[in-house]
């Protein structure tokens, strides 16, 4: 009998500890871990992923990565993360530009971080109250088919000046790029002045086509003497043997137009601490030299060891100095946005 009471106190006592342990489980099940964090990412997974698991294999630390399509991916990960304003999944978005990330300080989603940590990047290239930094960027260049006409700045400028533009090309500019360098131009000239270089395009029968990877095959297998395209899409031609080269894209006040990857923690996200890790990691001289070294041959904006930079980027380097500030082209992005939008679809 003894026996028998002992038995019962003792599975009593199971019972008891048993739901000590669990309870706490089930009301931290949802918590955030220490060890993950979530990342929205418009840079082209097929370069992003390798530096990813790098990061995950030295720190441990999982990174749920949710990538975009190619066509409106920075748009529409803007969007998204626009959205969830009010419960954020996202933890950092490694945006592929920058005027969708500042648009996002514009709404007040970005966290102010610790400005040691954006320290290498130079001032022009982040933003002055440490909500997000640029990083490993590319530029708007024209891709030029050397077997059709000569590559030479002034050559360039004299054929665009022509009235047809019929052997010229642009992506639509409804979104990426080259939508940034639409907004670029309205800073410059004012929506109506862009309006009007739109139409001049336009009359002149310039070739639109879906985006800049259409824009260079076209050049790339000679059926365009040029056209605006960025430097990546620049470099898969020139890697794959074909005929071009690359000239910058200047405004009138000689800038170019350099567009950085920019990284950013979103406020109030879920794992905070893991987050300023990766964004450590992305802003780091290692990971800009390996983006560099990468076939779409980013610059780097931060310090890094020349000797170790390809010298066709070296060169990117020096037009890159050259940038125009994007501040006031994201003042403009919504405006040219919702042109663009009533101009292409009639909504």
């Amino acid at each position: 009998m003894l026996s028998s009471t002992a038995n019962k106190i003792t599975l009593a006592m199971a019972v008891v500890l048993g739901i000590a342990l669990i309870v706490p489980w089930l009301l931290n099940r949802n918590a955030p871990l220490d060890n993950t964090l979530v990342l929205y990412c418009a840079h082209d997974s097929v370069f992003a992923d390798s530096i990813l698991r790098q990061f995950e294999a030295r720190t441990g630390i999982t990174v749920q990565v949710r990538y975009d399509e190619e066509t409106n991916k920075s748009l529409g990960l803007t969007n998204l993360l626009i959205t969830e304003r009010a419960q954020p999944r996202c933890d950092v978005f490694w945006n592929n530009q920058t005027l969708g990330t500042i648009r996002l300080k514009q709404e007040g989603l970005l966290a102010v971080v610790d400005p040691a940590v954006f320290a290498r990047i130079p001032g022009q290239f982040k933003d002055p109250d440490n909500q997000w930094a640029g990083f490993a960027a590319r530029l708007r260049v024209y891709i030029v088919n050397t077997d059709r006409m000569q590559a030479t700045e002034t050559d360039v400028a004299a054929a665009f000046k022509a009235n047809s533009l019929s052997n010229v090309a642009i992506a639509v500019p409804l979104f990426g790029t080259t939508l940034s360098h639409y907004s670029v131009l309205c800073d410059r000239m004012g929506l109506d002045g862009l309006k009007a270089w739109h139409a001049s395009l336009s009359a002149r029968s310039i070739r639109e086509v879906r985006g800049n990877g259409a824009v260079k095959d076209l050049v790339a297998e000679g059926a365009c003497d040029f056209g605006f395209t960025d430097t990546d899409d620049a470099f898969a031609a020139i890697d794959a043997g074909k005929p071009v080269t690359m000239l910058p894209v200047r405004l009138e006040s000689g800038q170019t137009i350099c567009l950085p990857n920019s990284v950013a923690m979103i406020r109030n996200c879920p794992h905070p601490t893991v987050a300023l890790r990766l964004i450590e990691f992305l802003l780091s001289e290692e990971v800009e030299l390996a983006l560099a070294n990468s076939g779409s041959r980013q610059i780097p904006l931060g310090s890094v060891d020349n000797a170790q930079l390809p010298t066709d980027v070296l060169e990117l380097k020096k037009w890159a100095a050259d940038g125009v500030s994007l501040e006031g082209a994201a003042k403009h992005h919504d405006e040219v946005l919702k042109w663009l939008t009533t101009e292409y679809t009639g909504r």
